[in-house]
């Protein structure tokens, strides 16, 4: 079987120490088996609360991430290696083994032009750091390529793909999603170029809202997943409210017409017959 996970944002357009309990315990009474974390203030994040929430309700969690405006990976590789390490430390407090999402970049921070050859390097060159600090922690790290409206570093799968030969750790894989898939590239084939380097993937509607409602081509996402037999998770990522911090990045300014439980449980049964659909797992 599959193992199916949701994005904290999802319900909650906060996460704190304090909503954590709320947040996982739904996640868990809703039949999930995996809930993401967006770790942006790792020094704040109350690892030992966090390990034990998700002990207690049987989750396994996964970290996720974009970088602070101030830790932009291409302008300040010195605060971004800093800012990473400590996130792999928190996923290894917590006993993740997956630390993902935009490792690269401030999700927002755009420069007018693509990226430079030294831009592209001193990326590789500061995640390659932090692979070779996550590895003998267990740790695999995931990169997300993003739309051009977010980011002008890694737009597209291959881009990626190139990154994660350049470094050559061994523990970096694709993180796909969706949402930035349907405006960059098509899902069938960059699904099948990555193979086996696709490892972690965001289903998330061209909205953001609720999967089958929008344009995603989900026939080609998840017949292309079944064609390189995926065995990752399938991870709802959609938002009935936005977190502060995001939204000048996502630009979601209207309001949703349905609450997080509606989108959660309507997300998930899509996502379930998806894959069942396909025989995926």
């Amino acid at each position: 079987m599959p193992q199916f996970g949701v994005h904290a944002f999802t319900w909650d357009g906060e996460w704190n120490n304090a909503v954590a309990e709320d947040v996982i315990r739904r996640t868990a009474e809703a039949g999930f088996d995996l809930l993401e974390i967006p770790l942006l203030r790792p020094a704040e994040f109350d690892a030992p609360k966090i390990k034990q929430l998700l002990a207690r309700h049987h989750l396994r969690g996964v970290v996720s991430l974009a970088l602070p405006k101030s830790a932009h990976l291409p302008f300040y590789p010195e605060r971004a290696l800093e800012f990473l390490k400590l996130a792999v430390d928190q996923s290894a407090a917590i006993e993740s083994d997956t630390l993902t999402g935009c490792l690269y970049c401030n999700l927002g921070t755009l420069t007018g032009q693509p990226p430079t050859r030294e831009e592209r390097e001193r990326c590789a060159n500061v995640l390659g750091e932090v692979a070779m600090y996550a590895k003998p922690r267990g740790i695999q790290l995931g990169i997300e390529p993003v739309n051009r409206y977010e980011s002008y570093l890694y737009n597209v799968g291959s881009d990626v793909i190139d990154l994660i030969r350049t470094i050559g750790t061994g523990n970096l894989f694709v993180h796909f999603d969706t949402y930035h898939m349907n405006i960059e590239e098509p899902f069938g084939p960059a699904i099948r170029q990555a193979g086996a380097q696709l490892r972690y993937i965001h289903l998330s509607e061209s909205d953001r809202g609720i999967p089958g409602q929008g344009n995603v081509n989900w026939d080609a996402v998840f017949e292309g997943l079944k064609a390189i037999d995926y065995r990752g998770p399938l991870v709802l990522e959609a938002f009935a409210t936005i977190n502060p911090d995001l939204a000048g990045a996502t630009c979601m300014w209207r309001k949703r017409p349905y609450g997080a439980q509606e989108l959660v449980s309507e997300g998930l049964k899509f996502v379930r017959e998806g894959a069942a659909r396909v025989g995926l797992g």
